[in-house]
């Protein structure tokens, strides 16, 4: 089997530079080991520059069973003060959530629509290059492409296959989530943090699925104030807690077991590609390392991965450093940023600081569209990235 480009992994990163791809006459093949629909760990939550990307791709959210638009934030800092946050309204979505079960499931389908050939429950179990192309071994299904993208997850098979596996990386972060139903109040429209004083820069979060349903969980800095093994006995901790039981409603029950993963934020030190095969998602490590979001991260990172390949195709020996450049402008200086800002919620002192700018109706706003994304943590300070509208464009979807 021939293909253009051979992407390993069907999941937002994999499927955007599918689609990207396709779209530029490229002929592409994802094989991915799982059958989809499929479950994936994740809080679920959807940021502004997250949504745009799907926009992008020409997601339809009608085409999401459990997409939820949220049009406001509550935080909780660890000293108890809360403070509610409106994002702007009809201006399009500055937020949403829905379960990775149907997004990604959805956005493959966008791929298949492209033409782009997708082969499920084929796991990788060989990977050669030369200076050709890439062969790519899945099951019965032998496929030979120019090039190649893994898009297969923190433990990276293909990674692992061309001997460029980091070692015993565990991941920066470590999150723990499970789906509940019956919640009320804030819990049912509001996206909610609270970060709780035992486990700074780590925090809870409660954000809402329809029909009363919430994804609730809570992340911890790996190797900072508790081991991951005791994220088992923290969690009935976390949920007794008054503040805790009083958001979630008295009738609240659990979907089914709750699941824990890690969380990769070394984008900044991540192998991002070896000879024809480049690296994305959680393969390169692209999540934010402040909050954890990596769907946007995904999506974006993918999308680079296909407009280099496009812009490069006949000189591969230039490809893994313009993917490379790629990756550090748009992605590095946003990720510094975060760490310094992770650093500094590890202590009480700047959320205090924090909640006294956001006194006025304007800080409140900006406050809002920088937390979730609706631009680059670091926008501020990389002038290169200025716009007109960088710091207040519109949302995504907005109706036509």
């Amino acid at each position: 089997m021939t293909s253009d480009v051979v992407i390993v992994g069907g999941g937002p990163a994999g499927s955007s530079a599918a689609i990207t791809l396709a779209r530029s006459g490229r002929s592409v093949t994802i094989v991915d080991r799982s059958t989809f629909p499929r479950d994936k760990i994740c809080g679920d939550g959807l940021t502004a520059a997250c949504l745009r990307e799907l926009e992008g791709l020409g997601l339809e959210p009608a085409d999401v069973a459990t997409w939820q638009p949220v049009s406001a934030m509550t935080i909780r800092g660890p000293e108890g003060g809360v403070e509610h946050f409106a994002l702007p309204s009809g201006r399009g979505l500055f937020a949403a959530v829905a379960q990775r079960r149907d997004l990604d499931a959805a956005v493959l389908d966008l791929a298949r629509k492209e033409g782009v050939t997708v082969l499920e429950g084929l796991a990788v179990t060989g990977v050669s290059q030369d200076a050709e192309g890439v062969t790519v071994e899945a099951g019965p299904e032998l496929i030979r492409a120019a090039y190649a993208i893994a898009a297969d997850g923190m433990w990276s098979p293909v990674r692992k296959l061309l001997g460029a596996d980091p070692g015993a990386n565990r991941g920066e972060w470590h999150a723990f989530r499970q789906y509940v139903s019956n919640v009320s109040g804030l819990a049912a429209d509001q996206l909610v943090v609270f970060f709780e004083p035992d486990f700074l820069p780590g925090y809870f979060w409660c954000f809402p699925l329809p029909d009363g349903r919430a994804n609730i969980g809570f992340g911890i800095e790996r190797g900072r104030t508790h081991s991951t093994r005791d994220m088992k006995w923290l969690w009935p901790d976390l949920l007794s807690r008054p503040h805790v039981r009083e958001l979630l409603g008295p009738d609240v029950t659990p979907d089914g077991p709750h699941r824990a993963w890690p969380i990769p934020a070394r984008i900044d030190r991540a192998v991002s590609g070896v000879g024809r095969v480049l690296f994305a998602g959680d393969a390169v490590g692209a999540c934010d390392p402040m909050s954890g979001e990596g769907i946007g991260q995904a999506l974006l990172t993918g999308r680079l991965a296909a407009e280099v390949l496009n812009a490069r195709w006949p000189d591969p020996g230039s490809v893994q450093a313009a993917y490379r450049l790629a990756l550090d402008r748009h992605l590095v200086a946003d990720h510094r940023m975060s760490i310094a800002l992770t650093r500094l919620l590890r202590h009480r002192k700047p959320f205090r600081v924090a909640f006294r700018l956001t006194r006025s109706q304007w800080a409140r706003a900006n406050f809002a569209r920088w937390l979730w994304e609706d631009y680059p943590r670091a926008l501020l300070f990389t002038p290169r990235r200025w716009r007109r509208g960088a710091f207040g464009g519109v949302g995504a979807f907005r109706p036509r």
